[in-house]
């Protein structure tokens, strides 16, 4: 296994792929994709979509072996959810 080394800064990184997802990618893949994974290379803006994280990012790595991806859950603000959740129906 290939052991990738990032190559920006966390704000860099997350800066370029906020940018690449909201101008470029988002228009392409967002009708009809909700709650799928997009996987962006940052220094390109090639992507993949698919259902599971690794299905994703497998696929831009075989396109591109020095990939950066940048990982969005499609229509979502993050791609998982940390904590629990209310189980109590709002009045």
């Amino acid at each position: 296994m290939t052991v990738r080394q990032p190559r920006y800064s966390k704000e860099e990184f997350t800066r370029r792929g906020d940018q690449l997802y909201e101008t470029q990618v988002r228009p392409q893949v967002e009708e009809g994709n909700h709650g799928k994974i997009v996987a962006i290379d940052i220094e390109t803006g090639a992507f993949e979509v698919a259902d599971e994280i690794l299905t994703a990012t497998d696929r831009l790595f075989e396109r591109l072996p020095d990939a950066q991806p940048w990982i969005v859950r499609i229509g979502h603000r993050a791609v998982h959810r940390f904590g629990a959740r209310s189980l109590r129906n709002p009045v």
